[in-house]
């Protein structure tokens, strides 16, 4: 029995009872104190939610930070600082090799594409949600719930500075409006190398024990200074103990614990085979493209490792749901729910047909998956400059609409955002342009059919090879200031430009709004209102008792520092320097950098490196800060092992375990190894 089927079986026979000790990505609203305070005896106050959230950070984009400083100093994962690291180096300068470090302040170095968000306030706008869509459905439900929500974010955002978002949780059962504080002038301070930051590369993903320094320390600026921060953590001089309750306070991207039955076979059946197919032909493509040189190896690592931990992770997902045992849970709990409703007659008059209606929708959007797919969410057309291209077309578009009007995405709160990528002088590769373009055309055609309509007017005569060819060479968008320009002049500039990659963004754009409104308008709202209902009927037996599906809003777990058993076999909960030395064979992805080589004399081998604790995690919880009581760091959350992958759809506190980095390790490793005294400094005077 492989791993993954072993603790899907445990989580087939916990899954139908209450939240388990240590279960649950909760928000800090509905923070399970008195939970807490009877199983580890400590039971947080008001003071200290407030004092964490405001201390936590979310990278727009997928991924979690913390403010470590009074000085706006940020620790996050070198994997999601990566993009920012590949942007900022150079054929010559190759930071993501060789690390980075900012020796003084003016040494540190804008990122282009990065905005860190601090969550500064929450309110309920539920009941202004539900006021707007009451008595809708189809088209005019999602109509009104969109112009709401865009109304609610727009009456919020009094300034760029400020980000404003209506957050669904409890699969609509209730909304919420989350105001950030945006911070655009985000510098790179730290990172080490690629080869201790993602020491054990593919194989040692979501395995543990593990050996990884998988950090990276920014600073957000306000008017050209580093930004004073009332809130901040402060250091543990003592670093995680086994045993200790510990914090993740962070963003899980999102997590499916909730949906129907219906729901999860299209997930097992369609959706996730779909993209693992996807995602290992992309994998083939890119290491062969990265074999043809060292700067193509260099130009295509972030992509690689993008693709790579994708697929394993999504790769565990569809293991949890192919396991029988679990399946089956998942559905009885599912039609558990469901009869309780029915044995109700006026809870059946009101939410008996809102499993029917879901299962009816998902019919549908499986029978235009493929359209959906290639042509309304783009996956026809990868590569970062038709990106470009279609954002100029669709957002100039989008732009001469009212704010409620408009694509979700182009939205007055996003534009900031939207504009700093559009903007950015991040480099664009053209030989990897035309690749991905490539695959990503063929991909389409042989989904769609060659004699598909919109096929044959996207390839003409061409094959995608040659069209992705003649597109990327003859287009200006990998200049910034010809992409700015072009968003300054509106709708009227783009619309009579040239450009190759601007033209075929135009010629797809009708076709790709009517798969999009055909999804928006006929089943996403369906599912939306349904699930609702099913989410009001949970309310009635559950309340908030339960945490919501993680939706890269902020949320708190609760754990400790603890092993765990693996076929027969203990795994403890800490690895350390030594162990790394020991593992090490010299070889890729084994090989540790030559910075540990020299520094391997004068390091303690007995310093702690990684280690596991029992939060309750998932994707977008890494660079989540692991606290203490004390809301100290004792860590640095980067993976989870394996068991932890189908936490997208249940949680077994037996098994599933979130994987950091020590605090002693990361101190450690700035003063002795990097000659970083000035960060190590800056984290040590937060205490």
């Amino acid at each position: 029995m492989t791993r993954t089927s072993w603790v899907t079986l445990a989580l087939a026979t916990l899954w139908a009872m209450p939240a388990q000790a240590d279960e649950g990505m909760w928000t800090f609203d509905h923070f399970p104190k008195e939970t807490v305070q009877k199983a580890y005896g400590f039971e947080p106050a008001t003071a200290w939610l407030d004092q964490v959230r405001l201390a936590s950070a979310r990278i727009a984009g997928g991924c979690s930070a913390s403010f470590v400083s009074a000085d706006g100093l940020v620790m996050t994962n070198h994997h999601c600082a990566h993009s920012c690291i590949q942007q900022l180096s150079t054929k010559d300068k190759d930071f993501v090799q060789a690390g980075f470090y900012a020796a003084t302040a003016a040494a540190e170095v804008k990122c282009p594409e990065i905005e860190i968000n601090q969550l500064v306030g929450i309110d309920d706008v539920t009941a202004r949600v539900n006021e707007a869509t009451k008595g809708k459905d189809g088209a005019g439900y999602a109509e009104a719930q969109k112009a709401t929500t865009a109304r609610i974010e727009k009456d919020c955002q009094l300034s760029e500075s400020l980000r404003c978002e209506v957050v669904s949780l409890y699969g609509g059962g209730q909304y919420h409006l989350y105001r950030y504080q945006r911070y655009q002038d985000v510098r790179l301070v730290f990172a080490p190398e690629l080869a201790i930051a993602f020491f054990g590369g593919d194989p040692d993903n979501f395995v543990f024990p593990r050996y990884d320094l998988d950090v990276s320390f920014l600073r957000v600026y306000s008017a050209d200074k580093p930004a004073k921060m009332a809130n901040y953590f402060k250091w543990s001089a003592a670093g995680a103990k086994e045993g200790e309750l510990t914090f993740v306070s962070g963003h899980p991207g999102g997590t499916d614990r909730q949906l129907t039955a219906a729901e999860l076979e299209y997930q097992r059946d369609v959706a996730l085979p779909e993209k693992l197919l996807t995602l290992a032909q992309l994998r083939g493509l890119l290491t062969q493209y990265q074999e043809r040189g060292a700067e193509e190896k260099r130009v295509a690592t972030h992509d690689l490792f993008g693709v790579e931990n994708g697929y394993k992770a999504l790769r565990g997902r569809w293991s949890a749901l192919l396991d029988k045992a679990f399946f089956a849970s998942k559905v009885a709990e599912d039609q558990a729910l469901r009869d309780q409703v029915a044995k109700d007659p006026g809870k059946q008059q009101k939410y008996g047909a809102a499993w029917d209606a879901i299962a009816k929708a998902v019919a549908e959007q499986k029978k235009i998956r493929l359209p959906l797919r290639y042509i309304a969410w783009g996956s026809g057309f990868s590569g970062r400059l038709f990106g470009h291209a279609r954002m100029l077309v669709q957002g100039t578009e989008e732009l001469t609409r009212p704010n409620e009007k408009r694509f979700e995405e182009y939205r007055d709160t996003d534009l900031p955002q939207l504009q700093q990528r559009l903007f950015s002088k991040a480099p664009i590769y053209p030989a990897l342009e035309i690749e991905k373009l490539t695959f990503s055309l063929t991909k389409m055609r042989e989904e769609l059919g060659a004699d598909d309509a919109f096929v044959k007017k996207v390839l003409g005569k061409e094959s995608p090879r040659e069209l992705a060819t003649r597109l990327v060479q003859g287009s200006k968008l990998a200049d910034p200031e010809v992409r700015k320009l072009l968003w300054q002049g509106g709708k009227a500039a783009v619309v009579a430009d040239k450009d190759p990659l601007l033209e075929l963004a135009r010629l797809v754009d009708a076709d790709s709004r009517a798969w999009r409104k055909r999804f928006e308008e006929g089943i996403e709202p369906v599912i939306k209102k349904n699930s609702e209902l099913i989410a009001k009927a949970r309310f009635e037996t559950q309340g908030t008792s339960r945490y919501p599906d993680a939706t890269f809003t902020l949320r708190l777990s609760y754990g400790s520092v603890q092993g765990y058993e693996e076929n027969g076999k203990t795994i403890k909960p800490f690895t350390t320097f030594g162990g790394a030395f020991d593992r090490a064979t010299g070889r890729d992805p084994f090989a540790l950098p030559t910075s540990w080589l020299k520094a391997q004399a004068s390091l303690d081998s007995k310093t702690p490196f990684n280690f596991c604790t029992s939060n309750d995690i998932i994707g977008g919880n890494s660079g989540s800060p692991v606290i203490n009581k004390n809301a100290e760091v004792v860590g640095l959350i980067f993976d989870g092992n394996l068991q932890s992958l189908g936490g997208e759809y249940g949680f077994d506190a037996t098994v599933n375990r979130a994987v950091a980095v020590h605090s002693e390790a990361l101190i450690q490793a700035l003063s002795k190894i990097y000659g970083a005294e000035r960060v190590a400094k800056e984290l040590r005077a937060a205490k």
